[in-house]
Parts: structure tokens; sequence; C-alpha cells
């Protein structure tokens, strides 16, 4: 490989969840793929909660069963306003029974998921791992070629750029990204706690941003507190007795005594969203296409509609003897993904400003919406299934 451009039908980049399961995904449609990603530990302890349609996704690769004894069901998610606020919104709480589910979804180490993942890619013959990082990407008119940072190179008809915010693929397409930041940054970090969990997850809502403490197997919670950049800062230079404490206050002692865990997570809260999902042979899934905050659980879910979506439509494009990198096959998957991406971007956006907003009619809105959503049986169960998938998304 050090002196030839190998030749691929797809050339995957990136090895993040998102890029994972689009490789997967995309070689069990019979393509060969590529996928360039340098192999490293995953380096924290975050956790996801896989909604709906995500789980039967990762099912229908072989992914699942291989991490599911790992993971803890959600069957109740509670909302509580903690703003302290003249004008607050009722609690509200979604029960997975409520619409015929066992489970709304399941919350899972980011390590656990990954080393599912990685497994099954291993088994495909038709999926190629490069250990190296793509260094330039190269665009033509029937392919595109991908060079490594050990000198060899190969090429594709179609790139999938799952090689996250700072993405080589998008701006080797010349797609433009809108970003925002936000005033408000996120600790993540997991905990042990002194009463049972019973499967809810409990979000608070504070004037700074959400915390939620969300199941895992046994009686422990990962928790993703979202608030001031100076704020998370401080909870982060905590030592694990004074965030522990912390924590505890921030729950209201529901779970009792609580010790948190060895090892923390910070990151900045943005919105970026590119002009395009697709362009010049590249399509985008992760967060190369879409970075959200973490509200809602709504990040890697997209990212796996992306990749369930891009394999969906190259297998199609294959059995008809389409060029699955050229324009006709990305308008359609710019189709399939635009309005799924943009409404989530929306939605989420929308709540988090709700939350934080210091005007008296928009904090009134937002507790009339609470209210509605509790109390009315039939607007509950509409937002508990959009939450966990889109309806009205359909194949394109």
């Amino acid at each position: 490989m050090n002196e030839t451009s190998l030749p691929y039908d797809v050339a995957v980049v990136g090895g993040g969840p998102a890029g994972l399961a689009a490789a997967i995904a995309l070689a069990d449609t019979g393509a060969r793929v590529a996928l360039v990603a340098r192999r490293a530990a995953y380096a924290d302890n975050r956790t996801t909660a896989l909604l709906g349609g995500s789980v039967d996704f990762l099912e229908r690769l072989d992914v699942w069963r291989r991490c599911a004894g790992q993971s803890a069901d959600l069957t109740t998610m509670r909302l509580v306003d903690d703003t302290g606020r003249l004008i607050r919104a009722p609690e509200v709480k979604f029960v997975s029974a409520e619409i015929g589910l066992d489970t709304f979804g399941y919350n899972i180490a980011n390590r656990d998921l990954m080393t599912a993942l990685e497994e099954r890619a291993g088994e495909l013959a038709n999926l190629t791992r490069i250990d190296d990082d793509a260094e330039t990407i190269r665009m033509g008119d029937n392919n595109v070629v991908v060079h490594m940072t050990q000198g060899a190179s190969l090429s594709a008809r179609l790139v999938v750029g799952a090689d996250g915010r700072q993405s080589l693929c998008r701006n080797a397409a010349g797609i433009e990204v809108k970003r925002r930041p936000l005033d408000q940054a996120a600790l993540t970090f997991n905990m042990s706690v002194g009463r049972p969990h019973h499967n809810t997850s409990t979000e608070f809502h504070t004037t700074s941003g959400p915390c939620v403490f969300v199941p895992l197997p046994g009686q422990r919670c990962s928790v993703v507190w979202v608030s001031t950049p100076k704020e998370a800062e401080r909870l982060m230079a905590l030592s694990d007795t004074e965030l522990s404490a912390a924590a505890e206050k921030q729950s209201h002692s529901i779970f009792g005594r609580v010790s948190v865990e060895p090892g923390r997570y910070l990151f900045p809260l943005g919105i970026e969203q590119p002009k395009q999902v697709a362009k010049n042979r590249v399509v985008l899934v992760g967060e190369s296409a879409h970075v959200v905050p973490p509200i809602g659980a709504q990040g890697l879910n997209m990212g796996l509609r992306d990749a369930g979506d891009i394999a969906r439509i190259v297998g199609d494009a294959m059995a008809s003897g389409e060029d699955i990198g050229g324009p006709t096959v990305l308008a359609r998957f710019e189709r399939a993904r635009r309005s799924d991406i943009a409404s989530r971007t929306f939605a989420i956006d929308m709540a988090n400003r709700s939350l934080l907003s210091d005007l008296l009619p928009v904090q009134l809105m937002r507790g009339i919406g609470m209210q509605l959503i509790g109390s009315v049986g039939p607007l509950r169960r509409v937002a508990m299934r959009e939450g966990l998938s889109p309806s009205w998304r359909k194949s394109s």
C-alpha cells in the first residue's frame, strides 16, 4: 500500500461509533469498504442513551447482542423544573409502557459499544481496517483519493466523512459550516448511588442548563451536568468527595448517598450545522454532519440514522448499477438526512433557549407547554414517539 492507490467502493474516514456503524452497514451491502482510522483506546467514560430505532439498527448489524448485557434499560424519563423561578414548569413524566414499549432504549458506556462495533467490523471480509489517519483528500471526477500520514493512499468512489467537528472530509468537499458557540459547558462523570434508580432517567432543569442522571447497570448512574463554563470548571476542579456532595445536592438526594467514580470529562457546547451533508463524492455522518447540545440524547442517535441511511442508499444504488458517489445518489442522501437533522437541531436549540431565558413571557410559554405535555395524554404520547425517532421520516 505504500506506493499504490488501492481502489474501494467506499472509504469511511473516522473510527468513532458513527463511523464504525457506517462502515459495518456499508460492508453488509456487499460494498468493498475501507475504514481509515487509527486504533486507540476509548479515552473517557461517557455513555450514550440509545433510543428507538438505534438499537434495532445495531441488532441488524449483529452488534447489539455483543454489548446489550452492559446496558441499563430506560423505562421512565422525568423532567423536573429546578430553576427556582417564580414561573416554573410542572414535573413531566414519560413512561415507555404508555406507548406500548418495554423500554425507551438503553444507556451504555461508549467504550462498551465501541468494543462491540470493533469486534463486528473485524469479522467482515470486505471491510478493510487501515490503522492510520487521513492527511489529505483529493477529489476527482470518478473517485476520491485519500492520502494517509504514513504514506499510503487509497481511492474510492464515495467517501463517508465520520471524522468529527474538525472534519477533513468536509473541508475537502468544500462544505461550509455554520457554528454557534454556547455559553455553556458539560461535565460528565459516573457515580454509584445508595438507592435504586428504577431505570428512571431524571433531568433537572436549572437556570444554566439541564443536569441529567441516567441509569447504568446496577446501582450506578451516568451524569451530564450542563452549566456555565465557569461553573463547570469549578465542578471539574472539585475532589471526588466534594463533587459527590454537589451531585447529591443537585439530585435532591433522590438517590441517597452517592459516590463519584474516577474519570471526568468537560467539553464546551455549541451548535454546528453544515450547509450540506453531501457534496463532491463526500457524505457526512456523525459530528461532521451535526453538533448539538446533549439534550434529549439526540447526537449519536442521529449519527446512527446517518449511517443507516447512507448504507441503504448505497445498497440501492449498487443494485441498480448507479455511480454510488454520483450527484443523484448524493442528492438522495441529502434529502434523507436534511429534514431530520434540521428539525432535531431546531427543537434542541429552542428547548435550551427557553430554559435559559430570563424573559417572563418565554418562561410562561415553556411552563404552559410542559403542562400540556404532562396532562394531555395524546400530546404526551406523540412527544414520546417523536423523541425516539421522527415518525414522519420516510426512506428516500
